[in-house]
């Protein structure tokens, strides 16, 4: 399929189709009703659109201006998430889409300090990511598993493993449109120990606070 990508490889146009599946309820839950919002990752929406319905206004930042495009209703940000600086702090700070995993523990350094760098001093961080458990799973397995996201089919096939970075290749088909589009995503993400994790997080000068959904991909951080 033809479009925009950015620059770690994401199809703007899936991400623009791409619902939301319980993610806003379970940060609105989490956090003061009201609360300011910055979105570090926002990508086309997916999340900022459903947070700013539930009555938080949104800073919405990414590095990718076809994605900044389709966002509605929140202030947006072009930039990378490592390196802003907006001097001035939130009360909540989100970091979604598994950015916590990627395989560059500088770069894992780098984001989480942005989130410190920008929450104030009675705030919190909502953190998803992939737990240790769910690696365990498919390092034992390595089968494609599918599933579904509204309309689009999803199917997740891992490549390879080396017991801590895995490579796999996600695909995409719109099964709601005429065409049947089909998008594909190579990417790399690393089993983090809860060691590792809480090391991580001290390192940013945070605090791991709690878990909030059962699975325990999403988690709380704290001053």
């Amino acid at each position: 399929m033809n479009g925009a990508v950015t620059r770690d490889g994401c199809p703007v146009d899936l991400y623009r189709l791409l619902p939301a599946t319980g993610e806003p309820a379970l940060v609105h839950a989490a956090v003061p009703p009201g609360a300011e919002i910055l979105e570090l990752g926002c990508g086309a929406g997916r999340l900022t659109h459903p947070l700013t319905g539930l009555g938080h206004p949104v800073t919405a930042v990414d590095n990718s201006a076809e994605m900044l495009a389709h966002v509605r209703g929140a202030t947006t940000v072009l930039a990378d998430i490592e390196t802003l600086d907006l001097d001035r702090r939130f009360p909540v700070v989100l970091l979604a889409s598994h950015l916590c995993n990627t395989p560059d523990d500088r770069l894992r350094g780098r984001l989480l300090a942005a989130c410190r760098r920008h929450l104030d001093a009675a705030g919190r961080v909502v953190v998803q990511w992939l737990p240790p458990a769910w690696f365990d799973r498919v390092f034992a397995d390595m089968r494609p598993v599918s599933g579904r996201i509204g309309d689009i089919e999803v199917t997740d096939s891992p490549l390879s493993h080396d017991g801590t970075v895995l490579q796999a290749m996600c695909t995409y088909r719109d099964t709601g449109s005429p065409d049947a589009a089909v998008w594909t995503h190579r990417f790399a993400t690393r089993r983090l120990s809860r060691a590792e994790l809480h090391a991580a997080l001290t390192g940013a000068g945070l605090r791991f606070e709690r878990h909030l959904d059962p699975g325990r991909r999403w988690f709380t951080a704290v001053l």
